[in-house]
């Protein structure tokens, strides 16, 4: 037993031994277990590559839609862009076709204003005060109509009609001043010298600009305007007898007309200042014409009706005989009765006149509106030498037709040579000439 149990014994140790041997040999369970770890690292270094390079190919997909997707907003931003500079384009395109438009209308009533001022002055010679007030207080109720219309129609707002009231008082001001000194002088001085003395509204227009606009006008710009005025006396004081015309009034008339194109040029600026306000008030909109039209001449009626006893003796007219002048102007207005006698052309010329003036001062509000106060004063200037040729011509009531003068077509190239001076852009960048930038 004792032989046997060794025996089991004995061979029970070799196979645990022999067991050992297999199993956990030491010169072979190295090699076997590096092998394994070296496959196992070389999978996992491949499972590694292939995961970095899915990663990198995600990632440069991503960055190629994005870049991608970059380039498709650019692309719209760029579309947008040009969008936005071709409509810029269109509507500067279309400002200028308008500003011209109206400047050719401005000049053509211009034309019919003076022409026929001239002609309303003849029936009513001895009662020009007279027409002043007619115009004056017939402007109040034609626009004023007007207006009432337009505000049911929908075109003038409340707002519109709340806007601050001093600076339409300024205006009527400043309206009564200078139509009050303006008729006064032009009874007293000759037709040729007072478009000679009206181009001292273009210098004022550029000095109170610069002033209370900030406006900055470049070289050319002054230089266009100055022409524009030279052009305007060549025009008028080449003819045979003009160059006296004021050397022979007195010194007082001459400045008060002076006088009368600084009240009329402050009034423009002023009336600019308000469409520029009323811009920021109204958000983005902008007051209506008549608006200030009716504003604007009521209060210069109010305020003539206050300076009445000063106009009417700045006129000639004692206070106390107003009453009777007035009656007496009415009756050759209507041209009845045996006071009518030399009031031929009554009432038809003084109405023209009426009407074709209303159609100006809107025009050129119109076009104060849409450029500057110097475009609109350069368009009415501009109208000076075609109303010199209007006279040349056989008109009614007038007589015999002035002959032209000397220094006409000289006087005219000067003239359209300060226009174009003026319209002269120097370069790309530089700021539109039809309106030019405040500070």
């Amino acid at each position: 037993m004792f032989s046997c149990h060794r025996q089991f014994t004995t061979i029970t140790s070799r196979t645990f031994f022999n067991h050992n041997r297999l199993i956990t040999p030491p010169l072979l369970l190295l090699p076997i277990s590096s092998s394994i770890n070296q496959r196992r690292k070389i999978v996992l270094r491949k499972n590694s590559k292939s995961w970095i390079i899915k990663s990198l190919g995600q990632e440069r997909a991503k960055t190629v839609i994005q870049s991608d997707g970059e380039e498709e907003e650019k692309d719209n931003a760029n579309v947008i862009i040009n969008k936005e500079e071709e409509e810029e384009k269109k509507c500067n395109r279309d400002r200028k076709v308008d500003v011209l438009v109206a400047a050719a209308a401005t000049v053509v009533l211009g034309v019919g204003n003076r022409v026929l001022y001239k002609l309303a002055l003849v029936p009513l010679k001895n009662y020009p005060f007279f027409l002043a007030q007619l115009a004056t207080f017939g402007y109040v109720v034609v626009y004023f109509s007007i207006l009432y219309f337009r505000y049911h129609a929908g075109i003038v707002t409340d707002e519109m009609l709340s806007l601050p009231k001093a600076p339409f008082i300024a205006v009527g001001l400043l309206e009564a001043l200078g139509a009050a000194s303006g008729m006064a002088a032009g009874a007293i001085l000759s037709g040729a010298s007072i478009p000679i003395l009206s181009q001292t509204f273009l210098v004022w227009q550029l000095l109170l600009s610069a002033i209370f606009l900030g406006r900055r006008y470049r070289f050319n710009q002054v230089v266009g305007c100055l022409l524009v005025a030279v052009g305007v006396i060549i025009t008028v004081a080449s003819g045979s007898n003009n160059g006296l015309s004021i050397k022979e009034a007195s010194v007082f008339w001459t400045l008060l007309m002076v006088t009368s194109f600084f009240l009329q040029a402050a009034d423009t600026v002023l009336k600019e200042i308000i469409f520029l306000d009323t811009a920021q008030r109204l958000k983005g909109g902008c007051v209506d014409l008549f608006v200030v039209n009716s504003y604007g001449s009521a209060f210069q009626a109010f305020f003539i009706c206050l300076l009445l006893p000063l106009l009417s003796k700045l006129w000639g007219v004692p206070f106390g005989q107003l009453p009777s002048y007035l009656k007496d102007g009415a009756v050759c207005f209507l041209n009845i009765g045996s006071l009518s006698n030399g009031c031929q052309g009554a009432p038809l010329l003084p109405l023209l006149f009426i009407i074709v003036n209303m159609a100006f001062n809107v025009s050129l509000l119109h076009l104060l509106k849409i450029s500057s106060a110097v475009v609109s004063c350069l368009a009415s200037t501009f109208s000076v030498p075609l109303s010199v040729y209007a006279f040349t011509l056989p008109l009614p009531y007038i007589g015999v037709a002035s002959s032209l003068p000397a220094g006409f077509v000289s006087g005219v190239i000067v003239l359209v040579a300060g226009l174009l001076v003026y319209a002269w852009t120097p370069s790309a960048n530089s700021t539109t000439t039809l309106d030019p930038q405040p500070t």
